[in-house]
């Protein structure tokens, strides 16, 4: 299911000039969003939106947007919100971490290793220093790391179908 989901976004080719790099990061995102689980903690309640955070400079320019506008998982709307602290985007679900923030990884993932946060990455060695997914570029594909502790330690369940699909650290 997974794999048809991304299938039908994300192309099966190596990132071209017609899909940015970006794009398929953003498409990404979207689907993790469909195959992770949240404590009911990490929620005011049952109408909440499930929150995309971006921390630090925005790399996906309209990308996440288009891909996110006017969609809901699990009956929760999509939203995205953009932070220039860690201490802000405690309330989101997902939180990218720019490569803008790439001096202060190991201290953003320390102040949130203990809440309900899927943290996603793409700096170097982003799930081994931590972080719970990490983009990785290999022979011109996009492909990403799941740091399966990290992830259970923050009371977050990934699907297997999702874990089928990375490589795991």
């Amino acid at each position: 299911m997974i794999a048809a989901a991304i299938a039908f976004i994300l192309p099966p080719s190596p990132v071209s000039a017609a899909i940015s790099e970006y794009q398929v990061k953003a498409a990404f995102i979207y689907n993790f969003a469909k195959f992770v689980e949240w404590p009911e903690r990490a929620f005011d309640d049952s109408d909440s939106p499930l929150v995309i955070g971006i921390l630090g400079d925005d790399p996906f320019g309209s990308a996440l947007e288009n891909i996110v506008r006017g969609k809901s998982v699990n009956g929760r709307k999509l939203v995205i919100r953009h932070y220039r602290r860690v201490k802000e985007a405690a309330g989101s679900h997902i939180l990218y971490v720019c490569p803008s923030e790439q001096r202060n990884v190991e201290r953003i993932l320390n102040e949130l290793k203990d809440s309900p946060v899927l943290t996603v990455g793409e700096t170097e060695r982003f799930a081994q220093r931590g972080g719970m997914i990490g983009f990785v570029l290999e022979n011109q594909r996009v492909g990403f790391e799941i740091n399966l502790d990290a992830a259970r330690r923050a009371g977050l369940k990934i699907s297997c179908k999702l874990l089928k699909l990375a490589k795991l650290v």
